[in-house]
C-alpha cells in the first residue's frame, strides 16, 4: 500500500507573489506562457537548502531536491499567483529508493494549504491536498498503479491541470485521473520529492513552465 504522510517539513525559498503576478496572467492568452524556469541560471528565485533533512538546489541546468529521511517531504515554490494554470516539469529519479514521491503543486496559499500531483519511481500516482496542514488523496484511498509512468531511473513528464474546479494529472501525455474540488482557486506553483518509510530520494527537476489554459 502506497501511503501519504505528510510532516512538518516546508522549504520556503521565494519571496510572498506579489499582486501583479495576476494581473499580468490576465493578459496571457489561452495556451500562452505564464512563467518557465530551465534552471540554467542559479539565480532564478528558487533557492537552494542543505540541512540534515535534505538538500536543495541547481545542479549541471537542472533543479535538484534529495530528501534524507523516511516520511519527509520538501518542496519550494517561486512565488507566483495563478488561478487557471497548466504545469508541465520533467522528473528524473537519479538516485535512492523507487518507492518514492515527485511532481508538481499549484494554488499553493501557504506551507499548509496546497494542491499536489505526485509520481513515484515504481510506478504509482496521486492527486491531493494539504488542507489545513493536513493531507488527504483526492484521486482514491492509496496511490494507485500506471503503466504510463516510466519506473526505474527514467525521465517522466509530468503534466497538472488546475481549472476551476477540475484539476487533472497526465504522465508522458496520457491522462492518468481527474478530481473535483473547490478549496482553492489560486495560489503559487512548485514541484516537491518526498519519500515513505525508506529515506534517500534525489530527483532532478527541469523544464518547469506554467501554460494558461
Amino acid at each position: 500500500m502506497k501511503r501519504l504522510i505528510y510532516l512538518s517539513v516546508f522549504l520556503f525559498l521565494s519571496a510572498l507573489a506579489c499582486s501583479t503576478t495576476s494581473i499580468a496572467a490576465s493578459l496571457v492568452p489561452s495556451g500562452g506562457v505564464l512563467y518557465q524556469d530551465y534552471f540554467s541560471d542559479p539565480k532564478s528565485g528558487w533557492g537552494e537548502m542543505n540541512k540534515p533533512a535534505g538538500q536543495t538546489g541547481y545542479i549541471k541546468d537542472t533543479y535538484h531536491i534529495f530528501v534524507n529521511k523516511p516520511d519527509t517531504n520538501i518542496w519550494t515554490h517561486p512565488g507566483k499567483d495563478y488561478s487557471d494554470v497548466r504545469l508541465e516539469v520533467s522528473l528524473l529519479p537519479v538516485s535512492g529508493t523507487l518507492s518514492n514521491r515527485m511532481g508538481l503543486i499549484c494554488r499553493l496559499k501557504d506551507d499548509k494549504n496546497f494542491y499536489f500531483f505526485v509520481i513515484s519511481a515504481d510506478g504509482f500516482y496521486g492527486i491531493g491536498k494539504v488542507k489545513a496542514g493536513q493531507a488527504t488523496l483526492l484521486s482514491g484511498s492509496e496511490m494507485l498503479p500506471s503503466e504510463s509512468i516510466l519506473t526505474g531511473n527514467q525521465i517522466n513528464q509530468v503534466r497538472a491541470d488546475c481549472a476551476g474546479d477540475k484539476l487533472s494529472f497526465y504522465a508522458n501525455g496520457k491522462l492518468l485521473a481527474s478530481v473535483n474540488d473547490k478549496d482553492f482557486s489560486s495560489g503559487d506553483v512548485g514541484i516537491l520529492a518526498g519519500t515513505f518509510d525508506l529515506p534517500n530520494t534525489d530527483v532532478y527537476f527541469d523544464n518547469f513552465v506554467a501554460y494558461k489554459p
